[in-house]
């Protein structure tokens, strides 16, 4: 694929703003470029070497290898595969999920911390994306000794819809992307518990779901 359809591709990427057209170019060279189905499981420290991969479209969420927990989502604007750089060990012991149809480029580590060591804002952005995700691990640490299962499930729920959801008129909608059981491996509860508290809130007109969207109404925030 040509470099300057690689650079269309980066360009929306908040890592990358400071970089400029020359930096932006080398890096594009270096990249790969897929199309991954629904579905289709992407193993993160399995291939020839391990990738720091780019998310145009779609979402995945991040899993553990061994028993399929989920750990994190990731939305399109976004990476993932981070870890194969604080932690190359650990890496391997993840995986991607696509849970829509997504299209994805890909560099090396080896690569990408070269390019880190040239530019300090990459360095940095990076850093403040693995840091970010440190927190929120911690945050769910610190709301599992403090929160009652009710009170994880519903801010959990609100969080998503605001991260991943758009406003359409007096809503806020996101696609519903995860099954009850990731839901409760998100907030470390049970499915049981996940169904009874989200049929609790649209019975409360907290919140609207379907198979395909989950909503709630802004005037309600």
């Amino acid at each position: 694929m040509k470099a300057i359809t690689k650079y269309w591709f980066l360009e929306g990427f908040s890592l990358f703003k400071k970089l400029g057209m020359p930096t932006m170019m080398k890096l594009c060279g270096h990249l790969e470029m897929e199309y991954v189905n629904k579905g289709t499981i992407i193993k993160l420290g399995e291939r020839d070497r391990n990738c720091i991969f780019f998310l145009k479209n779609g979402s995945v969420k991040i899993m553990d290898a061994n028993n399929d927990i989920v750990k994190y989502v990731v939305k399109k604007g976004n990476i993932f595969g981070e870890l194969s750089i604080y932690d190359k060990s650990g890496s391997s012991k993840e995986v991607a999920l696509a849970l829509e149809d997504v299209v994805i480029c890909y560099i090396e580590s080896d690569m990408m911390e070269d390019l880190m060591e040239e530019h300090k804002s990459l360095k940095n952005g990076l850093l403040k994306i693995y840091g970010l995700r440190i927190r929120k691990l911690e945050t769910r640490l610190q709301d599992l000794l403090y929160k009652d299962s009710k009170t994880r499930i519903s801010e959990f729920i609100k969080a998503y819809i605001e991260e991943f959801g758009e406003s359409d008129k007096e809503r806020l909608v996101a696609k519903n992307l995860l099954s009850h059981k990731d839901i409760a491996n998100l907030t470390n509860t049970s499915r049981q518990t996940v169904n009874n508290v989200l049929s609790t809130m649209r019975k409360d007109n907290i919140i609207d779901y379907d198979s395909k969207f989950i909503s709630y109404s802004l005037n309600s925030k």
